[in-house]
């Protein structure tokens, strides 16, 4: 009896500190901004020893950021590089994503058209450019073609296997009640595919970005494309990287958008994978 009077309050006190701890855990922003603190005073103290021709530092691209602001060059060209990326990147998505549903739902399509899916996706986009410079000159349209190619094979290809792995008993429920191929596909397959289409949707921004340099590189050298090159050809390294870590920057911040939206139209999604919100 005595035992058990002091050893209830005794388990008590081992579970609140517990629970003030999770009250107070640090926000993973926190962790974030510490983690870029580390990289950028390492970055700042290994490169500021090194050949300028052979690398750089944060303060150094800060100075070259500065000054192609106030020459005028880096608005323009950023203007005309995210134009094109838009473009080429939204284009994906709107064909990608229907084209990975239909494949998902229709066998006949799957046998048909997912080999040249499959085919494209691993397509060496490179060896590619003169032809498609031939077939669309060198202003944006060559651009946006070479976004559209490179991006839309990861949201399509995301999108089909995410169909592939809806539950067969979520679609018999459908069937069940009566519902439509269009209402099991919009009630049914689309949210339960959601995850797979917003993680392809995610990785389509990189090879959108990389597209975007690849086609300012070897069609006509202009925007971000344009500062890189003429940077390298004349050793600026500080320079040559003030374009890459604003794309870098940029590809961040949209894929942060994109995985918050996610959030918003699959809230379930973090419940059901055990992830925990801050």
């Amino acid at each position: 009896m005595t035992y058990e009077q002091t050893d209830v309050p005794a388990r008590l006190e081992d579970i609140r500190p517990r629970e003030s701890w999770r009250r107070a855990r640090v926000p993973r922003w926190v962790y974030t901004a510490a983690s870029l603190v580390v990289v950028l005073v390492a970055w700042q103290a290994a490169g500021s020893h090194i050949n300028p021709i052979l690398g750089s530092y944060p303060t150094a691209i800060f100075k070259a950021f500065v000054a192609l602001v106030q020459s005028g060059q880096l608005g323009p060209a950023a203007l005309q590089s995210g134009e094109a990326l838009v473009m080429g990147y939204v284009l994906a998505v709107i064909v990608g994503i229907p084209l990975g549903l239909l494949i998902g739902r229709s066998s006949i399509l799957e046998a048909t058209v997912g080999i040249y899916i499959i085919a494209g996706y691993a397509m060496p986009l490179v060896a590619l450019i003169p032809l498609l410079v031939l077939w669309f000159g060198l202003g944006m349209t060559v651009k946006v073609a070479i976004i559209f190619l490179m991006a839309v094979f990861p949201v399509c290809i995301n999108t089909w296997v995410g169909v592939n792995a809806v539950p067969r008993s979520l679609i018999e429920v459908g069937k069940s009640f009566m519902a439509s191929d269009a209402t099991i596909m919009r009630r049914i397959v689309f949210p339960a595919a959601l995850p797979y289409i917003v993680a392809g949707v995610r990785l389509a921004i990189g090879k959108a970005v990389v597209a975007m340099v690849i086609a300012e590189f070897f069609t006509a050298i202009s925007g971000l494309g344009a500062i890189i090159i003429n940077s390298a050809n004349s050793f600026d390294t500080a320079t040559m990287l003030v374009p890459v870590i604003i794309l870098m920057a940029g590809a961040t911040l949209l894929d942060a958008g994109i995985a918050r939206l996610e959030r918003r139209l699959a809230p379930w999604q973090q419940e059901v994978g055990g992830k925990v919100s801050d």
